[in-house]
């Protein structure tokens, strides 16, 4: 975990890069929280400045009426962005009671093989199979607008560009592509990269 950055300055860069934000709603008309997993790094975020960034700015906005959660887990790597499992347990600890019993689904982009065998085991045992149950795994952004409406979230550029590099897993059912326009974002902050893309709308 990190601990050459201030909490202060931890809080900060989770704003920043826009790592838990609200946008658009789901097909039943609640909002969606969406979670970008590659930037939730080990190495440069504590469980403490996520435990209070969250504490301050998302959970009171959950406590009321159901909604959704969007996390791409596109490009996560674990040795450099999982948290680890007692990490996890620590925040998932943190939130609300009713803020649980809000959430009505999660949908999970590109998940991994050992993500999928990592919540089907670990996930169960510590975050209960009633969590478990509200997983929805997206394979490919297309099968995203089956429950998210379209162009009210903003889905990243590497998400987009990892999204096409399925296309050549021709032995993996990814789906077909989308004949919506694709036209780039402008680059987000300071990030090297573009951040954010229409192509996937």
């Amino acid at each position: 975990m990190c601990t050459h950055i201030s909490l202060s300055d931890q809080e900060q860069l989770v704003e920043k890069l826009e790592i838990f934000k609200f946008q658009g709603r789901d097909k039943n008309g609640h909002k969606v929280l969406r979670i970008i997993g590659k930037f939730l790094s080990a190495r440069f975020l504590s469980v403490d400045a996520l435990k209070n960034y969250l504490e301050e700015n998302i959970f009171p906005r959950l406590k009321k009426k159901p909604f959704s959660v969007l996390y791409l887990h596109t490009q996560v790597q674990k040795s450099e962005d999982f948290p680890g499992i007692s990490a996890l347990r620590s925040i998932y600890d943190v939130i609300p009671i009713n803020a649980r019993d809000n959430l009505q689904a999660i949908y999970f982009v590109h998940p991994s093989l050992q993500a999928k065998l990592f919540l089907a085991t670990f996930g169960r045992l510590h975050f209960g199979s009633r969590l478990y149950g509200k997983l929805r795994y997206i394979n490919r952004i297309d099968y995203l607008w089956d429950h998210i409406r379209r162009n009210e979230v903003k889905i990243p550029e590497f998400v987009c560009d990892h999204d096409e590099d399925l296309e050549g897993h021709q032995m993996l059912d990814y789906g077909v592509e989308s004949d919506h326009p694709r036209v780039c974002g402008a680059p987000f902050m300071d990030s090297p990269v573009t951040m954010y893309s229409t192509r996937c709308i």
